[in-house]
């Protein structure tokens, strides 16, 4: 599990459009974790930070969605809510398991292996600044943007 002052975990891996990313990308950039695509609260959260994308932008940083959904999947959620936000595929995990995100979660008495919702605001030269764990959707993008803003301000 990573937390705030250590170097972000570099992963390469796929994106919508039939692109990929490295991270750390040399540029900040606010890294979101989420369970899946056009879900409730996966949506809600990926349409505020497309909503906020160019306050993000005026401060130099970019914003990555991370899930295990296919990249056909990501083309399909992005088009659908007009969502801006480059999204990230990890079917492997790697990146999940790297980050500490995939975790034992339980519901109804079952317990699985899924995405704990995560967001870590990176630096430039890939140092994590800011850790949130077990995000709570309403409010979250607005103190993302917060930090973002006292860091890159």
């Amino acid at each position: 599990m990573v937390n705030t002052g250590d170097q972000a975990p570099a992963f390469e891996l796929p994106t919508n459009g039939d692109g990929s990313i490295k991270v750390p990308t040399g540029k900040p950039l606010v890294l979101f974790f989420y369970p899946k695509d056009d879900t409730p609260g996966c949506t809600t959260e990926a349409k505020g930070f497309s909503a906020l994308k160019d306050d993000f932008s005026a401060l130099g940083v970019d914003l990555i969605g991370l899930s295990p959904d296919k990249v056909a999947k990501h083309d399909k959620f992005i088009t659908k809510h007009d969502l801006t936000v480059t999204l990230v595929s990890d079917e492997e995990h790697a990146a999940l398991e790297a980050y500490g995100v995939w975790v034992e979660k339980s519901m109804y008495g079952k317990t699985y292996m899924g995405v704990e919702r995560s967001t870590f605001l990176i630096s430039g030269d890939g140092v994590i600044l800011e850790a949130w764990r077990k995000v709570k959707v309403k409010g979250h993008v607005e103190a993302v943007l917060e930090a973002a803003q006292q860091h890159f301000g």
